[in-house]
Formats: structure tokens, sequence, C-alpha cells
């Protein structure tokens, strides 16, 4: 491509998820806006046990249309499935024929943060009942977390770049921040890039609660996630995927496509702090969504919404707020901020996909959405964080955060497109 980095800009042209809330962007954005929660019992095993027994589960769901076999199906896991459903979803919603583009300039970054857990978890069950003879041969590339990117590629003969992210809560982000870049650098011209998660399995939701890390709000499923509200008491459980098309400019001009919004920064830091609490007063949160607006060429004072990460954890919320102060000032006051883990749950590797799905989404219909469940506004959690109930307002320029474990952070930047 002639045309340097700096003067390649990219778009979001499609959008594709699986979730609680629906197995569409569109279907998930309505139910977004209409105040909707899909947090409920578990019903995928029995929770009874459990300090925490409440997920958002993925329901109705039926992967096979994005797969070009039964067979196929059955030889992944439930996270691979939810990863190639939301990139085929994708791929229609963004009109592309992939048969009149260069698919070795097409590419897929599709990270999970925590791979195959059912897999591991059932085949750990057969090898100590039946022993290591009984192993399926595809338990291996069945719990990979890369296989949802590789498999995508596979089937729709996708031969650009290709990785999965693992970043905790950050993957999504992660994965499209770096495809954003992939094509800024003119390796690729078309990414499809997410994340994927199916962690609600014994094993996961046991491993969290023995965190202390979850809400254990069981009576009340629909309130249990509560972001900066002082009755939060832990993060809610969400699986699925979510997955954008990204394109350069140019080739999405030339074969007449719909677009979103522009994906205008990236921003990548570390807190270099502790395995899962967040730095002091959210320094780390903070240099990247300044990285993030700097790279973008976009002033702070211009960002309309920040769609924040916003989990429903006591300290996490409260040094996110002060990472807003932080970078925005006196204009922090002034900005929609609001957290759709409340409707979702948190979705971890997947949640930045369906963040800026949501975003993209928030951008074409000049609405943000809501935060659930915000009765009681903690003190330390003071700004405009849209409660109950959807708002429309301008929004021009938006900021979506993920943050995870292991101290990993990234924000993108979207803004409205302006030809």
């Amino acid at each position: 491509m002639a045309n340097s980095s700096a003067d390649r800009r990219v778009v979001i042209t499609g959008l594709g998820a699986a979730s609680s809330l629906g197995n569409t962007a569109d279907d998930l954005w309505k139910s977004i806006v209409a105040g909707q929660c899909g947090i409920d019992r578990i019903s995928l095993f029995d929770a009874s046990a459990y300090d925490c027994q409440i997920a958002a589960e993925v329901r109705n769901f039926d992967p096979l249309p994005a797969f070009p076999s039964p067979k196929e199906v059955r030889r992944t896991d439930r996270y691979s499935q939810f990863g190639i459903y939301a990139g085929w979803q994708a791929l229609k919603d963004s009109g592309m024929d992939l048969n009149a583009i260069d698919r070795d300039e097409a590419g897929v970054f599709l990270g999970s943060g925590i791979g195959g857990l059912y897999t591991t978890e059932e085949q750990h069950k057969v090898l100590l009942a039946k022993g290591p003879g009984r192993l399926s041969p595809f338990m291996i590339p069945m719990l990979i977390l890369n296989m949802s990117s590789g498999l995508f590629s596979m089937y729709y003969k996708l031969r650009g770049p290709n990785l999965a992210t693992c970043s905790a809560c950050a993957t999504a982000t992660h994965a499209i921040g770096e495809a954003w870049r992939t094509i800024k650098m003119g390796d690729a011209r078309v990414m499809f890039a997410g994340g994927t998660e199916a962690t609600i399995v014994p094993l996961g939701i046991g491993g969290f609660c023995a965190m202390k890390a979850m809400s254990t709000r069981n009576a009340e499923p629909k309130k249990s996630s509560r972001p900066f509200d002082t009755g939060r008491d832990g993060f809610v459980m969400g699986e699925g995927a979510g997955v954008v098309v990204l394109e350069e400019l140019e080739h999405a001009k030339a074969r007449g496509a719909r677009i979103y919004c522009e994906l205008a920064g990236y921003g990548n830091t570390a807190d270099a702090n502790h395995i899962t609490s967040p730095a002091p007063e959210g320094e780390g949160a903070a240099r990247c969504m300044r990285m993030a607006l700097r790279s973008a060429g976009i002033q702070p004072s211009e960002v309309s919404y920040i769609n924040a990460h916003g989990t429903s954890t006591p300290q996490g919320d409260i040094c996110e707020t002060q990472a807003i102060k932080t970078v925005f000032g006196d204009h922090a006051r002034r900005l929609a901020v609001s957290s759709t883990k409340g409707a979702t749950g948190h979705m971890l590797g997947a949640a930045g996909g369906v963040e800026t799905a949501i975003c993209a989404k928030a951008i074409e219909h000049q609405i943000a959405p809501p935060t659930l469940n915000l009765d009681n506004p903690d003190p330390q959690c003071d700004l405009d964080y849209v409660p109950h109930t959807a708002r429309p307002m301008p929004i021009n320029v938006v900021v979506n955060n993920s943050f995870g474990f292991g101290g990993h952070n990234a924000t993108v930047i979207l803004k409205k497109f302006q030809g």
C-alpha cells in the first residue's frame, strides 16, 4: 500500500456477537438499550454448592451455520464455537464478499483469556475415570486458546496475520488494538478481531469463588452486577464472544461498505503492581487512556462517552473512576460513563469485543447505554454513569476501557466517521 501509516485510516464495518442478551450485535444492542439483564441462575451445571450460583449464559445458541459441518462443531470447545460464530456474524454484517478480496491481506486476531476450560475439565474426568488411553485425540486442539482464531482463518481461508491475544479481561481490546496497528502498518487491509470465552463450568466458577471475586447475590440475579454502586460485592461471570471487522478505509470505500465508525487510537500499558489488584488511583489505566488519546490525535475534551471496564468489584470501580478524573480533569464531570457489565455480566476475554461492538452501536444510534442497578452510587464513584436508562445524546468520540488480572490495560478510541 502506497500511503504511510500516519495516513492510513481504519474503520469498523462489521459487528458480531454471541451473548446472554442475543446472538447478533443488533439483538445485543436492542437488549442493552431496553435495560435488559442477561444474568440468571446457572443452568449449565448444578451450582447449588457454590458461593456464586448466578451467571450470564448464552442461550438458544446454534453454532452450526458458522461451521463447515456438524463434525467440526463436535471437535471444538464451546469457547471456539462462540468465537467462530461471532466472526461469521461480523462477516455477514459487513456485507463483504470474501471471493472479491485478497485473502492474503485479510487476517484474524481472536483471543481468549482462558481457552477451552470445558474441554480441560471434561477430559480430566476421563483421565481419572478411564485412564490416559481414553483421552480424546482432539483434546489439545480443542482446549488451546489460539484455536478459535486458527479455525476461523481455516474455515474462511483468511491467510493474513493471525494470532490469539491472552491478557485476561483485556484480551479482546488488545486483539482489536493490535489489529488496528496491523492495518495501520500496512500488513493487512481487513482484520477480524475480538475475543471469546466460555468459563461457566464448575472449575471456572469454583476458582473465581475461591478468590472471593464474585457476587454472591444469588437471590437477586438481575440485581447482582452493580457497577459503581455501594452494594456491589464482586463481578458476575458472563460468556460469549464479540468480533468486529476492521478495514483500511480505502478498501472499505472501494467495496461500498457501510461504515459504523472509525477506530482512531489504541493504548496498551502495564500496572506492574499486583496479580489482581489495580495500581493505586488507577495510574496504569490513566496512562493507557492517555496513550490511546495521543495515538488518535484527540484531546480529552473531545470525548463524549466512556464505556468503562466497570466490573462491579469494590476496588476496581474506584480506581477506574480515579483514572478518568486524572485524564479528563474538569471534563470528567461532563462525560457520560457507563458499564454494560450490569447487563452482560463480565465476559472476561470476550468483554472488550462485545463492548467495542456496543460502542460502535452507540455512535451509530447516538445513544449512551445505561449502567444497571446503580441505586446508591458509591461516594468515591461520583461521575455521570448513565444510571438505569439509556440516554440519547450527541456521541462523536468514545473511549472503551478493558483492564485485566496481571496488570494489563487496553483502551481503544472510536469516533464518528467523517469522510
